[in-house]
């Protein structure tokens, strides 16, 4: 499936950015975003917030400030962000991508810190979701031996999925990579307990069939079921998997790179003949660093919507919130909610309707 000729990438990008959210807000914000204009010449940030507290962004270049009253805490209930924080600042930069009245929206992609719940929530409130698709998903990527790295959805969004739903985590997963990383035709994994398609519960059964169909279709590049250490070795480029799994997934990855990193700093300063060693291996020790560093990773994509958002991690520093500042750029950049819009509409359309949305009609071509 080509789409590399179909849609081409966008001129000049303008971003949203929620700069109070997450734990550490303007004095992180702020430094990843003058790093991020620095490396990009022609983007522009519309960063939101409270104006006393972006004072010294006031007179950056290709930079406007957008009022913001309101701030989400990360302990704020999303009945609080949705209905109580109508100004804050999450909501606000959520806004800035929103098309009204038929115009463009003033940015094309939003990036926020913020409590995860309350962003899943005030972003499928006011963008809604793309026609065929139920739920939203959140993808990110993952290290792998290749010297690459796997994208991995659902990470939290949906706790219990259908079938249905794992099909549509596919379509835009495959959407995704194919955007951001010139993959025309990336290949998927279900997540399971073993490769066997008799394998896993039932829903997983009845996602293969649907997944299968639509590799026979050419829809899809599905190569089966893949098992959880397949993540790491980069069997697919795409492993689709419920949010619980998923979340279950990232946080022991991030807990195991943390716990290695630790031990190896711990073991090479025990002796004088293991820090003889660790100037030895230096060279290797910083490339592994580097790539265990799930900081390079910081940026999950909010996939489904009718508008890009991007999640940072909430402790991020200003180091991996400029990742999730580069993801959405690159995302923006190149048309990602057009080629999801396009796969959605190609893949269901194409499969039986028992196999589109499970909470609403197979989108039709305008």
């Amino acid at each position: 499936m080509n789409e590399s000729s179909a849609v081409s990438p966008v001129a000049g990008v303008r971003l949203a950015v929620d700069c109070m959210g997450g734990d550490h807000g303007p004095s992180v914000t702020l430094p990843a975003c003058r790093a991020f204009l620095a490396a990009h010449p022609g983007a522009e940030l519309l960063l939101v917030g409270r104006p006393e507290a972006l004072a010294e962004a006031a007179s950056w270049p290709r930079c406007t400030i957008v009022p913001a009253s309101e701030v989400v805490t990360m302990d704020d209930p999303v009945e609080v962000a949705l209905r109580r924080k109508r100004d804050s600042s999450l909501r606000v930069a959520i806004n800035q991508v929103k098309p009204i009245d038929g115009a463009l929206a003033a940015a094309q992609a939003c990036v926020s810190a913020g409590n995860t719940g309350a962003l899943m929530a005030v972003a499928r409130y006011v963008l809604k979701t793309l026609d065929g698709i139920d739920r939203p998903a959140i993808a990110t990527v993952m290290p792998n031996q290749n010297d690459g790295h796997t994208t991995v959805l659902d990470l939290g969004a949906n706790v219990d999925c259908t079938a249905e739903h794992l099909l549509q985590f596919a379509v835009m997963g495959s959407a995704l990579v194919a955007a951001v990383e010139g993959k025309d035709d990336p290949s998927v994994g279900l997540l399971n307990i073993g490769e066997e398609a008799i394998k896993g519960s039932d829903t997983i059964k009845r996602a293969g069939e649907l997944l299968r169909a639509a590799a026979a279709g050419g829809h899809l590049n599905f190569v089966g079921n893949v098992e959880g250490n397949d993540i790491f070795t980069g069997r697919t480029d795409i492993v689709v998997c419920d949010g619980f799994v998923g979340n279950v997934a990232l946080k022991t990855a991030e807990g195991l790179a943390s716990m290695l990193s630790s031990f190896i700093r711990q073991e090479f300063t025990r002796t004088w003949y293991a820090k003889l060693a660790a100037v030895v291996a230096l060279p290797v020790l910083k490339h592994f660093k580097n790539r265990v560093d799930h900081r390079r990773y910081n940026g999950a994509a909010l996939l489904g919507l009718r508008g890009l958002v991007f999640k940072s991690h909430g402790s991020a520093d200003a180091f991996a919130f400029e990742q999730a500042l580069n993801r959405a750029y690159d995302a923006a950049r190149n048309r990602l909610l057009d080629r999801v819009h396009d796969r959605i509409l190609e893949t269901l359309q194409a499969l039986p309707a028992e196999a589109g949305s499970s909470g609403g009609p197979v989108p039709q071509a305008a």
